[in-house]
């Protein structure tokens, strides 16, 4: 089973910096729509994001929760779910102990991915995954997944860090329900 990955800040929601309080999440108008077009289609919607948050100490892993569960209650006022929330609460060099880790999870490592694949039974290398950002693109390249660049949050200056390297995204939207309409364009009609 495929999935599509997306992340929070800047893809789903406003990027208005370590969101640390629920008042703080505000989603874009066309998230709801964009996850509930994965929901009608059958393609499992899940987010994987970094929140270091947690290791700088601004919030707790329950409020993390908290958080997420007002990105979940705003979805389902859209007719949309999510199918899995994961976050990764370290960070390498700041923030106190036990989350100041080089960790596997914290993207671009793939870590959050590899959950899904367990918990989930998900065909990476058929998956996407979308965001604002190149540790994004990079996250999807080391697992075979498609990468979507969304020009929303810091997609335009992820372009110009991207202008000559050799890490490109498959795809650049506008936004994530850009880049929802476009996976399901390109995904091949079930065989019967």
């Amino acid at each position: 089973m495929a999935a599509v990955f997306i992340d929070r800040d800047g893809t789903l929601n406003v990027d208005s910096g370590y969101i640390a309080e629920p008042e703080e999440l505000v989603l874009y108008p066309f998230a709801g729509p964009a996850v509930r077009l994965l929901n009608e289609n059958g393609i499992k919607a899940m987010v994987v994001t970094n929140q270091s948050t947690v290791a700088r100490g601004y919030c707790s892993p329950d409020m993390i929760d908290v958080i997420h569960e007002k990105l979940r209650s705003e979805l389902h006022r859209d007719g949309a779910h999510l199918d899995a929330v994961y976050y990764c609460p370290h960070h390498p060099e700041v923030g106190r102990e036990p989350y100041r880790v080089d960790c596997q999870c914290r993207k671009p490592k793939a870590g959050m991915l590899y959950q899904a694949q367990r918990e989930h039974n998900i065909d990476l290398r058929r998956s996407f995954v979308i965001g604002d950002k190149t540790l994004d693109i990079e996250m999807a390249r080391s697992v075979g997944a498609a990468g979507i660049l969304v020009l929303t949050g810091f997609g335009h200056d992820s372009i110009r860090r991207l202008e000559g390297k050799a890490l490109q995204p498959d795809l650049i939207c506008e936004n994530v329900l850009e880049a929802v309409r476009m996976i399901l364009e390109r995904r091949p009609a079930p065989t019967r």
